[in-house]
């Protein structure tokens, strides 16, 4: 029988580059969002579009739709991009049928990692260094916390991310608080903190993430970037980046911990690494990342190795290739943002040669969304880019 792929959250950067990976071996595959057209469903990678509930505000009646879709279509296997889409389907992954593959461990294994309060825990146990951590189960741990806590600022993290509940899906924050009061402000107004959460020390130091493939309990391949440019400036989402060497001690601590709970899948485990070189652990994202397809140009296909080893197939050698990617319309973001900045914080030199830089990325820079081979996807984000901007 004919392997039929469906990739969900077709809005997604990942799910766009997941579809070219697939669809570019000659896999049928189909692309699902809440909304239609989508970006990655525009792809001519993509054989047919599908729409479902949002999963946000209708988790129960989303996964209803998918179901209806999987029967419909004949789906073999199911590759949600979220964390939204991951955990509605893994709270209901015994009603999938038996021929779906969905290339997750066990959920109490992703539970493991995705739950902060649980992570932090098993990477003590697993020697994994971490920040100096409060472990609070409510609002009220948390105010008793800050009376012992003398050293600011602090790191307040709500155990998830993405918190589901029977008719909705809640979406938190970590706050960072410069004195008790900010982190009393937060625990107050922040609803998400009645659920377990940490109070960590902040690390000064610079973040840095590997990305991996395991297969029930073995790992397959890792991959690493470094982030050039940044939205905001500051830290946050990589509009423009290339691949790196893998970092020995991260690969270590991330394959203590993803042996540890037999993972099977992908995950991007996230460090912060301080002045004297130690890797603190931040969290563990059992999910495909934003510049997933820096890694597949350069040689670390993750999406096809991971239809391979989720189908008991043979996963090829890796040639790993030095490539640099950028995100045009997120980095076009960043510029502006450099351009309306202060001159305390971007003299009008500096603002000069970032647009510069901004037009001269390099002739060995290949763009994220548009290519020249699969132009739709760039023009529908074009399109919502322009209407964001006149809303």
């Amino acid at each position: 029988m004919e392997p039929r792929i469906l990739v969900l959250d077709g809005n997604q950067r990942a799910a766009l580059a997941a579809v070219r990976s697939l669809g570019s071996k000659g896999l049928w595959v189909a692309v699902g969002e809440d909304s239609s057209p989508s970006m990655a469903g525009l792809s001519r990678y993509c054989s047919q579009g599908i729409t479902y509930a949002n999963p946000f505000t209708s988790p129960r009646q989303f996964f209803e739709n998918l179901l209806k879709q999987i029967e419909e279509l004949n789906i073999s296997f199911l590759l949600p991009i979220t964390e939204a889409t991951t955990y509605v389907i893994l709270a209901y992954r015994n009603e999938l049928p038996e021929h779906v593959s969905l290339p997750f461990p066990e959920t109490e294994s992703v539970e493991q990692l995705a739950n902060k309060n649980n992570l932090f825990l098993l990477a003590r146990q697993q020697g994994v260094p971490v920040p100096e951590t409060v472990f609070c189960t409510n609002v009220e741990e948390g105010f008793k916390a800050l009376e012992t806590i003398n050293h600011f600022p602090v790191v307040l993290k709500p155990f998830k991310s993405k918190i589901l509940q029977p008719d909705s899906i809640l979406s938190t924050q970590v706050v960072i608080a410069q004195s008790v009061q900010e982190a009393s402000d937060a625990l107050r107004n922040h609803f998400f903190f009645q659920f377990p959460f940490t109070i960590q020390s902040f690390v000064e130091g610079s973040g840095k993430g590997i990305f991996a493939l395991f297969d029930h309990g073995e790992p397959v391949c890792f991959f690493a970037h470094r982030r050039l440019r940044e939205k905001p400036p500051g830290g946050g989402v990589s509009v423009l980046c290339e691949s790196a060497p893998v970092d020995d001690q991260l690969r270590i601590h991330a394959e203590k911990l993803l042996r540890s709970v037999a993972w099977h899948g992908v995950a991007m485990v996230e460090f912060r690494v301080s002045a004297d070189g130690t890797a603190y652990l931040m969290e563990v994202n059992p999910r495909f990342w934003g510049s997933l397809q820096l890694a597949i140009d350069s040689g670390v296909d993750f999406p096809w190795w991971l239809y391979l080893v989720s189908t008991g197939q043979t996963v090829p050698q890796m040639l790993w290739q030095h490539r640099r990617v950028r995100w045009l319309l997120g980095d076009l973001d960043r510029l502006y943002l450099v351009l309306k900045s202060s001159s305390d914080t971007y003299s009008i030199g500096r603002k000069l040669v970032e647009i510069l830089r901004f037009f001269k990325p390099g002739w060995r820079t290949r763009h994220e969304v548009n290519r020249w081979q699969d132009l739709r996807p760039f023009w529908f984000e074009l399109k919502q880019y322009l209407r964001a901007l006149k809303s």
